[in-house]
């Protein structure tokens, strides 16, 4: 506040409250004409976040089905993300008891949903899609009774986050709090999930009359990327873009209703002065009338017609689609990508003016982006608890003999996630590249293989396999390393084998 209030209403600024003023943010300033226009709220992370959440939800729902932008958007941001599935490499230092965790986890995989639509795999598409539409997914873990016959006495089950009420807020006697539909004990851990038992949206008595049901943290995967510290749901990716792609459809849908018309054939008969009998120019004859009265006059492609003295057709002329439309939706389309974090040329496959270089900068860039969310959301949240637990249960059912299981869970549990890997942009360069990398020492055998979403172990046993038979066969490959070499030409190894013989 400045010391001489007088000279401070006249609009006098002090030098010592100048620089004060000077260091302070342009973007903070509240005077100005676009300063004193830009309304923003101080709204929590969860708060910010909850209050119109149902409505971006439903929204988001509404764009993937009626949308083709949308669709295309979540289509990409799921297909790069997942793919065929995120695997699990067990870690265990044992050979064999990885092995069979490896074979026991691929039975359980085509067992593990609750529904029996899909494969483990499946359902983490169905997670992903979920995330990115609605900006969160439950996942509950279920164990199952042995007379079920399953291989692992385990399941999963999806549910939307419909069924977390987003308006359940309320403290508890025992020091702890319910945050939109999520309980924390009084030290800010979750401890329950508060669901509903059947989806909300859905029609029915029993629906309208199911009430919350209290289920244990630690059967729930709540999977959402917090966008800021605290926070407690996740918002649908389309959210900063879905007023954008509305207006957008709206006006498209406007451009081709007006291409539509352009296209048609339109003509209109003028005359000097009504006459008490109408006649069709083209015929002749009286002119026939709809029921409101409007004359119907017919024409048949390449016909010409004489008009009676005084008459003459003019044709429509409505304008075309303008020669900004297509800049102007690609304008559009590249910032609705920018939104959604999906490059624009995987968003419309418009490839024009776009060098390989170019391109795998691009793609470079989505890549690394999609891996963090892989790793830090994905992985973490979803896939590593359901490992957890999966393992729990092969221990506890007996499954496969773990007798120091429960001295060594951390040895058990340890386990890789391995994404699909990248498509190469330039298979021969690429392929050079790796082999130069391992050659240097740069990179490994292992780590690369892991890279395109194969198992090493699987890929060197299959090798093994493929030279043993070979061998067998009497059969000499190009591909075989240890006869050939990189140009197809018999190695020294081979000509000394061959001198043996």
């Amino acid at each position: 506040m400045t010391r001489y209030p007088a000279l401070g209403q006249l609009g006098f600024v002090l030098p010592a409250e100048r620089a004060v003023r000077a260091q302070a943010y342009e973007a903070g300033g509240t005077t100005g004409s676009r300063g004193r226009a830009w309304r923003t709220s101080g709204a929590g992370p969860n708060a910010s976040v909850t209050q119109n959440l149902g409505t971006i939800r439903t929204r988001a729902r509404a764009a993937v089905r009626n949308d083709p932008w949308a669709k295309k958007a979540i289509a990409g941001l799921v297909t790069n993300a997942i793919g065929t599935g995120i695997v699990p490499h067990p870690e265990h230092p044992d050979l064999e008891l990885r092995t069979a965790l490896k074979e026991l986890w691929s039975d359980w995989v085509q067992e593990a949903d609750a529904d029996g639509l899909l494969d483990f795999y499946g359902l983490q598409t169905l997670a992903a899609r979920a995330l990115f539409t609605d900006g969160e997914v439950l996942n509950r873990v279920r164990p199952r009774r042995p007379e079920r016959g399953l291989c692992v006495p385990l399941q999963v089950q999806l549910f939307e986050a419909d069924h977390l009420p987003a308006n359940l807020n309320q403290m508890l006697p025992n020091g702890g709090e319910i945050v939109s539909g999520v309980e924390f004990d009084r030290d800010g851990d979750r401890v329950a999930y508060h669901l509903y038992r059947r989806h909300p949206g859905e029609s029915g008595r029993a629906t309208a009359q199911a009430g919350t049901v209290r289920v244990p943290a630690s059967e729930i995967q709540h999977v959402f990327e917090p966008l800021r510290p605290g926070a407690v749901r996740g918002c649908s990716v389309l959210a900063t873009v879905l007023l954008r792609l509305h207006t957008l459809d709206s006006f498209d849908d406007a451009v081709l209703v007006r291409q539509e018309v352009a296209n048609l054939f339109a003509g209109f008969i003028t005359r000097p002065a009504p006459t008490n009998m109408r006649l069709d120019p083209l015929t002749n004859q009286p002119t026939e009338m709809d029921v409101d009265g409007t004359p119907l006059t017919s024409m048949e492609p390449g016909s010409l017609q004489e008009l009676l003295p005084g008459e003459e057709v003019q044709f429509a002329e409505p304008p075309g689609a303008g020669t900004d439309y297509g800049p102007f939706m690609r304008q559009q389309l590249m910032a609705a990508a920018a939104s959604v974090g999906l490059p624009y040329e995987v968003l419309t496959g418009d490839l024009r003016d776009v060098s390989d270089r170019a391109l795998r900068v691009i793609l470079g860039e989505f890549r690394r982006q999609l891996e963090q969310l892989q790793w830090n959301v994905f992985i973490h949240q979803y896939c590593r608890p359901v490992w957890a637990a999966w393992t729990d249960a092969v221990a506890l059912s007996g499954v496969l003999p773990m007798p120091d299981y429960y001295r060594n869970r951390r040895l058990y549990q340890r386990v890789r996630w391995v994404p699909q890997g990248w498509p190469y942009i330039n298979p021969v360069q690429d392929v050079q590249a790796q082999r130069i990398a391992i050659r240097a020492g740069l990179a490994s055998r292992s780590a690369t293989i892991l890279a395109q979403g194969e198992d090493p172990e699987t890929t060197d046993a299959e090798n093994a396999a493929d030279n043993e038979r070979a061998d067998r066969l009497g059969l000499v490959f190009d591909s075989d390393a240890r006869r050939r070499d990189s140009a197809g030409s018999v190695t020294d190894n081979q000509e000394h084998t061959n001198d043996e013989s």
